[in-house]
């Protein structure tokens, strides 16, 4: 991957347990692991139609820098769209460059 093909900024988020502090209920809440730079990009007619064999959702592919700690339990926040992560697939030379992230896209709530 070239560097300049990682022009869009997003926030990478985790699902975490929050105590409330006066009735010390636990809720789930998201919470902003790291802003970075990404390369956004919808899948093609006749890569969507691959991935309904796999995957029905997956309708986005984006591509990160290598970081450790990304798992398809966080999610996407870009271009105030919220996508969830579906898998986490190291590049194939040395799976230290960069990580692609396919995911699907939250209906708009």
């Amino acid at each position: 991957m070239h560097t300049h093909q990682f022009n869009h900024r997003v926030t990478l988020q985790s699902n975490v347990k929050v105590q409330d502090p006066a009735t010390g209920y636990m809720t789930q809440s998201w919470v902003d692991v790291a802003k970075v730079y990404a390369a956004v990009a919808p899948l093609s007619a006749r890569e969507f139609v691959a991935a309904q064999a796999v995957q029905a959702d997956v309708t986005t592919r984006i591509t990160i820098r290598y970081r450790a700690g990304v798992t398809a339990a966080m999610r996407i926040l870009h271009d105030g769209k919220v996508y969830n992560i579906t898998g986490v697939l190291p590049d194939a030379k040395s799976g230290r460059e960069y990580l692609t992230l396919p995911c699907t896209e939250l209906p708009a709530s």
